[in-house]
């Protein structure tokens, strides 16, 4: 007869196998669920307020969806209510990273309207494009140290810091002011090159690169950030252009497509440059394209600062704004002694200025790719219509394409290459 103790080993073996059937059963029932996560929209990895509807499959991603437009402001209908002029501020705002390109190229959109495109001063042309380069320098230095942050290199992004700092000291002196520039104007600029202010670009050409050197040894074969970035993120060259890609993330990709070489504008076509362009279109090439361009725009500005028209203090007074009283705003002696002055000043102030009637779009190589302008107007001071081609909106559209398949971890890593701003992208 068997005793209690053997009834009782039965039993709990009993139990085990009907447990152990159970968790086989719900096993069998897990495979293939999955699990929804909200990524942002305040993730620091996700470089503003960014939304990713992630679907995961344990780690692995199934499903992406981007969410925008927690930065919306409106900008397009903004620009319906306020003279082209009154609108250049607002230009600021949108890669708020690179506020000289953004100036300049709305700027030239709106000369490109109004037929004077061809006939602004060559030092205004040369300022211009110096703006524009230490723009996608800035905007560069800040992808970079972002990106190394975010895959776990520390030190990359103060060294990166450290030289942003010497181009805001330089916007600063010419300008006004460090972030918002607000620098351009329609026909020319603000003002002219202050004083030493040649030689201090000239001194940051000669340093940062130093610091490319510095962050390309941190980085380009460290073994753990080739082990995040390599075969990571790779865009083909097709689907780079299926989904309307521009700027580093279309040439990362092995597309050699530069707008400043496709539809050269400014003084481009006189200045010798290299564009750089991957071979992989993984999140490593993104970010040797994006060092190879830095290293081109100190190229660039070197080459504008040796031809700047009138040289470093404009000796032979070179003019950096045509000369049309009903375009620009004439000098303050002449509106304090000359009444056609004044009433040129109170029309530009308060009407703005007489563009035709007509549509354009003028589209500028900006460090996030090509930021365009559409407009249409009915004549007068204001647009009727104006449209905006963010390209950090554009690259973000092949998220739902590109990350599916990764590992949840690689997200970051992708995003830090595609090197988006949620100010232009939302508007």
């Amino acid at each position: 007869m068997a005793t209690t103790h053997e009834f009782e080993a039965k039993d709990t073996v009993a139990r085990a196998a009907v447990v152990s059937r159970a968790a086989a059963q719900d096993q069998d029932q897990l495979q293939g669920e999955t699990m929804v996560l909200n990524m942002g929209p305040s993730h620091p990895s996700t470089h503003g307020v960014l939304r990713i509807l992630l679907e995961l499959d344990g780690e692995i991603i199934t499903k992406a969806v981007p969410d925008l437009g927690y930065l919306h402001r409106g900008d397009e209908k903004i620009a319906e209510n306020m003279t082209y002029t009154q609108f250049i501020p607002y230009t600021d705002r949108l890669d708020y990273l690179a506020p000289l390109a953004n100036n300049v190229a709305y700027s030239l959109a709106v000369e490109k309207l109004m037929g004077i495109d061809g006939a602004l001063p060559p030092r205004c042309q040369y300022i211009r494009v110096i703006c524009c380069e230490l723009a996608r320098i800035s905007a560069h230095l800040l992808g970079l140290g972002a990106f190394a942050m975010d895959v776990g290199a520390l030190t990359v992004f103060l060294h990166t810091f450290t030289e942003r700092e010497k181009v805001y000291n330089l916007a600063e002196s010419l300008t006004g002011a460090r972030f918002t520039t607000s620098y351009t104007r329609i026909g020319g600029l603000s003002r002219d090159l202050p004083s030493g202010w040649v030689a201090a670009c000239r001194r940051f050409c000669d340093e940062v690169v130093v610091n490319f050197d510095e962050s390309e040894k941190l980085l380009t074969r460290n073994k753990i950030f080739l082990d995040r970035t390599r075969d990571v993120g790779v865009i083909s060259a097709a689907m780079a252009i299926d989904y309307g890609l521009t700027g580093p993330n279309l040439r990362g990709s092995g597309v050699d497509y530069d707008v400043r070489r496709a539809r050269p504008y400014l003084v481009y076509p006189e200045l010798e440059f290299d564009v750089a362009v991957g071979s992989v279109g993984d999140s490593h090439d993104r970010y040797l394209v994006r060092m190879e361009e830095m290293r081109q725009s100190v190229r660039i500005i070197r080459q504008c600062l040796d031809r700047l028209p009138g040289g470093a203090d404009n000796a032979t007074r070179e003019p950096i704004n045509i000369p049309d009283g009903k375009t620009v705003l004439p000098s303050k002696d002449k509106v304090l002694t000359s009444m056609e002055e004044l009433i040129h000043q109170f029309i530009l102030v308060t009407q703005g200025v007489n563009a035709p009637p007509g549509e354009v779009y003028f589209g500028a190589e900006n460090p996030k790719g090509e930021l365009g302008f559409y407009i249409h107007s009915k004549g007068g001071g204001t647009p009727n219509r104006l449209k905006i081609r963010g390209p950090s909106f554009v690259n973000l559209s092949i998220l739902p394409a590109l990350l599916p398949g990764h590992m949840m971890s690689d997200v970051v890593a992708i995003l830090g290459s595609i090197d988006f701003v949620m100010g232009e992208a939302d508007r």
